[in-house]
């Protein structure tokens, strides 16, 4: 064990003395003693001991011509490091509340709010400090009730030594003879941050000795340090535990999968996977593109097929890999044994024919069996559902029927209100004004959906330009509290198959909506073909449309081709906007 300095040698003791009242002498003096000895200053980066046991992974030389060399450690790096970062930020701002825990202080909600607020340019001591130069600080300090969690928090920000924290814990265990879950947490987070796995440890087995149960927040901070650890199997361990007490969160099992692929362990890090989607957790592009980086070179025909069954999770989800993933499954693809693999990055025709392999992609249209039993599905569960009359009234969406019915069919359904945002500096009656002079050519028939405060002139609706719209359109202007979701959805199916609609909106409700997984494909595929993407002109000038897709962008194979749509950034959200990039992979 690491020897103390005589000042925190003399507090250490003190510490001891006052902690006998939560633990026996002797399990005292063992945990604490272990626990709170002094490293060494040296700041290991907890992404560098990540990585570290990430590069034995043999590394095909094939394929990287149109990629920059790139450790595979680093592929996955800035999507973990962000994760991290963001779970770190929750808990030096005070975001992770710790208030059902058993023997967990009751009054650390106000504290919290305090130093998410307040304080949060304190600056951290370099060195350990004294009691009293503990209690100056404290005493100097504008809202001393805070103190140490506020300085905890800039600890983490700061990534501070583990001994200035540890001077920090001792001298609160002198005052107040305990150390609080909350403060435990947050040492935790540095040192799971610094990649200390002792601590991690030794801190783990304070809180469950001291606490009957812990937060989710803290089993995260735990799996995620021993994981990327030499004893990592002890996460495996630690999320049996959580397993009795709760559902192990996303992040729990994402840290082990990780850790049994650093290993090559990749039976584990599959059960782990498929546990992970049997209790409905989402996997992160993070640990689905990990799983590509570790079975790189690796033999196996089961192996092969659970990495295809990736692909078609991809394509079943309508997700798409940013840049980063997409070189991973190329370069796994290249490095499979005798598999003669081979990828190109393309544009595929309008027509949907791959120019590398000359392949056809699957059409984007339903079959008229598939399309009026969408079309029945939507009025009757998303139309006619509970949901749609808590936005309108039935007397509304009548007139409004009636008004569809006598004017079909239409080419295009524009939602007036969605679009006339689209660039904020301008007039919103000039934003729609250019959208339907753009759509309006080729003598497409075009519905727009208003709401009545347009026509009332203003400074965003003008009269004369809103008369000269309704010259090239057709309006519905709904009440101003209505939705028009609903509305756009009947027009557009009640068109017919070729129809259009425009909005930047996911319809991400109204899919949820429809009660079956088949359904909900369908809806997923009919909205990909028939939602017209549209953006401000790079000058600003005027609105640029980019028509549907005539083939399907999801992930598609028939059996030795592949491809894969793209995107060149991380997107978290799902967003209606499908890429235009693609990678074809095919077998020679």
């Amino acid at each position: 064990m690491a020897l103390f300095s005589q000042t925190s040698q003399h507090c250490f003791q003190a510490l001891l003395w006052k902690c006998r009242m939560f633990w026996p002498i002797s399990r005292c003096q063992q945990l604490f003693a272990v626990s709170f000895s002094i490293p060494s200053r040296e700041k290991a980066s907890y992404f560098s001991y990540m990585t570290s046991s990430s590069t034995a992974l043999p590394v095909d030389p094939k394929g990287t011509d149109v990629f920059p060399t790139k450790k595979r450690s680093e592929i996955y790096y800035d999507e973990e490091k962000k994760g991290w970062d963001e779970e770190t930020k929750e808990i030096s701002e005070g975001k992770l509340h710790f208030s059902s825990s058993v023997g967990a202080p009751k009054k650390q909600l106000m504290s919290q709010v305090l130093s998410r607020h307040k304080f949060t340019n304190i600056q951290p001591p370099e060195k350990p400090l004294q009691a009293e130069e503990w209690n100056r600080l404290r005493e100097s300090f504008q809202s001393p009730a805070v103190f140490e969690e506020v300085m905890f928090n800039s600890m983490i920000r700061c990534n501070s030594p583990i001994d200035v924290a540890k001077s920090l814990l001792t001298h609160v265990a002198k005052n107040n003879g305990d150390i609080g879950y909350n403060l435990l947490v947050k040492y935790l987070a540095l040192c799971v941050q610094q990649g200390q796995t002792s601590e991690i440890h030794d801190v783990y087995e304070i809180m469950k000795t001291k606490f009957k149960i812990l937060e989710s927040g803290a089993y995260n901070l735990i799996i995620r340090g021993l994981s990327n650890s030499d004893q990592w199997k002890m996460a495996l361990t630690l999320l049996e535990e959580v397993k009795k007490i709760m559902i192990p969160s996303r992040t729990n099992y994402e840290c082990c999968i990780k850790a049994a692929g650093r290993h090559q362990e990749m039976n584990l890090a599959f059960e782990l996977y498929r546990e992970m989607l049997t209790k409905d957790l989402v996997p992160t592009l993070d640990v689905l593109q990990a799983f590509f980086d570790f079975s790189r070179g690796m033999k196996g025909a089961e192996l092969q097929k659970e990495l295809f069954g990736i692909l078609l999770y991809l394509r079943n989800n309508q997700i798409y890999p940013h840049k980063m993933f997409m070189r991973s499954i190329k370069l796994w693809f290249e490095s499979i044994p005798g598999g003669n693999w081979r990828g190109q990055l393309t544009n595929i025709k309008d027509s949907g024919q791959c120019p590398v392999c000359n392949h056809q992609l699957e059409d984007s249209d339903l079959t008229e069996e598939e399309y009026d039993n969408l079309r029945e599905r939507i009025i009757r569960d998303v139309i006619h559902g509970t949901d749609t009359f808590r936005k309108t009234s039935p007397q509304e969406f009548e007139a409004f029927q009636t008004f569809v019915e006598n004017r079909l069919p239409f080419d295009i359904v524009i939602d007036g209100l969605n679009v006339s945002h689209i660039k904020p500096r301008k007039m919103q009656c000039e934003n729609l004004f250019d959208a339907v002079n753009c759509l309006a050519k080729d003598n497409a028939r075009l519905l727009v959906l208003g709401r009545k405060h347009m026509l009332i002139n203003s400074s965003n609706w003008k009269r004369e330009i809103m008369k000269e719209m309704q010259n090239k359109a057709d309006f519905f202007f709904a009440e101003n509290i209505s939705e028009d979701d609903a509305f756009l959805l009947y027009a557009t199916l009640r068109s017919g198959k070729h129809c259009k609609f425009v909005t930047r909106d996911f319809l991400r409700d109204h899919k949820a909506c429809l009660s079956d997984s088949l359904t909900r494909h369908l809806f997923r595929k009919w909205q990909r073909g028939h939602q017209i993407e549209f953006s401000p002109s790079v000058e600003g000038k005027r609105i640029n449309f980019l028509p549907a897709f005539r083939y399907d962008c999801v992930v598609q194979t028939t059996g030795d081709t592949w491809h894969i749509p793209y995107k060149d950034t991380f997107e978290e959200k799902y967003s209606y906007r499908v890429p235009r990039k693609w990678l074809c992979i095919q077998q020679k």
